[in-house]
C-alpha cells in the first residue's frame, strides 16, 4: 500500500536513484566516458578523442567481435535446442527423476566457470574427441556454461502451459509429434525467445572459461578487453567494452521485439 501514495511513489524512486546509480549506471558511465579519453589525471577522465573507437571497430577488434557474435549465437542455439529438450523430457518425469535433471544441469552454474573451463580442457585435449585449438571447444564451454538457463526458463513455462491445449488436440487425434511442433512449441515461444537472449548474453559476456580455452585465431571479445586493460591500454580496452555492450543490447532488444509479437500471436 505504501507505493501507491505520493510518498511512497517518491521514496521508491529515491530508493532506486540511491541504489541503481552508484551500483550500477556510475561505472558503466564513467567506461563511457573513459572511451572518449586519452588520459586521466583527476577525478574523471579527459582528453576528449574518437580515436579509441576507430580502433574499436577494425582490426583485431573487429575479428574479436564477430568471433564473440559467431560463438554467442551457436552457444545459444544448442543450449536452447539441449534445454527445452531436458525441460520437455523432465515435465513427463516423476518428481524425483525431474529433480535428478535438474540438478544435472544445473550443476556448471553451481561451481566456478574457470572449473567448467578447465573441465572441457582435460576431457577434449586427447582423442577419440579432440577440440583442443579449435574454436568448437569455446562454443562447448559457452554451451555447457549456458545450457542451464535455457533448461530453468523452457521448464518454468512449461509449469505454466494450460494443458486444455493440449488435451484438446489429442482429443482429436493429433499425433504427440504434430501436438509438440503445432501446439505446445508455439505456446513456448516467448519463453524460447527470452531464453535464447538471456544465453547469448551470458555467452557474449563469459571470460573465465574462456581464457582456459581459446585459440590464438579464435578470441572473444571480452577476451580481448582483458588483454587490452592488462597491457595498460585502459582508454581503448573501454572503447572496446563499449562496443561489446552495444552489441549486446541490439541483440536483446531484437529479441526482445520477436519475444512481444511472439506473444500476440
Amino acid at each position: 500500500m505504501l507505493v501507491h501514495s505520493k510518498t511512497g511513489r517518491w521514496a521508491a524512486w529515491s530508493l532506486f536513484g540511491l541504489l541503481f546509480l552508484p551500483l550500477f549506471a556510475l561505472p558503466l558511465l564513467v567506461v563511457v566516458a573513459a572511451s572518449f579519453a586519452t588520459h586521466w589525471s583527476g577525478a574523471f577522465p579527459s582528453g576528449p578523442t574518437t580515436a579509441n573507437y576507430a580502433s574499436a571497430v577494425r582490426g583485431e577488434s573487429l575479428q574479436a567481435l564477430t568471433t564473440s557474435l559467431v560463438t554467442a549465437l551457436a552457444a545459444s542455439l544448442l543450449a536452447l535446442a539441449v534445454g527445452t529438450w531436458a525441460a520437455l523430457a523432465a515435465a513427463t518425469l516423476k518428481k524425483r527423476g525431474k529433480r535428478a535433471l535438474d540438478a544435472l544441469f544445473m550443476l556448471p552454474v553451481a561451481v566456478p566457470s574457470v572449473v567448467v573451463g578447465l573441465a572441457v580442457l582435460v576431457a577434449f585435449s586427447r582423442p577419440p574427441v579432440l577440440l583442443n585449438g579449435t574454436s568448437s571447444i569455446v562454443i562447448l564451454a559457452h554451451t555447457i556454461l549456458v545450457t542451464a538457463f535455457a533448461h530453468q526458463s523452457v521448464s518454468a513455462a512449461i509449469v505454466r502451459l494450460d494443458p486444455a491445449y493440449e488435451q484438446a488436440a489429442a482429443s482429436l487425434g493429433a499425433r504427440p509429434a504434430y501436438v509438440l511442433w503445432r501446439v505446445k512449441l508455439p505456446l513456448l515461444l516467448p519463453s524460447l525467445t527470452a531464453a535464447a537472449g538471456l544465453c547469448f548474453a551470458l555467452s557474449m559476456g563469459e571470460l573465465s572459461a574462456t581464457m582456459m580455452l581459446y585459440p590464438p585465431d579464435w578470441m572473444p571479445l571480452p577476451v580481448r578487453i582483458f588483454t587490452a586493460t592488462d597491457r595498460g591500454s585502459l582508454f581503448s580496452g573501454s572503447a572496446v567494452a563499449v562496443v561489446l555492450m552495444a552489441a549486446t543490447l541490439l541483440v536483446l532488444l531484437a529479441v526482445s521485439r520477436v519475444r512481444t509479437r511472439a506473444s500476440y500471436r
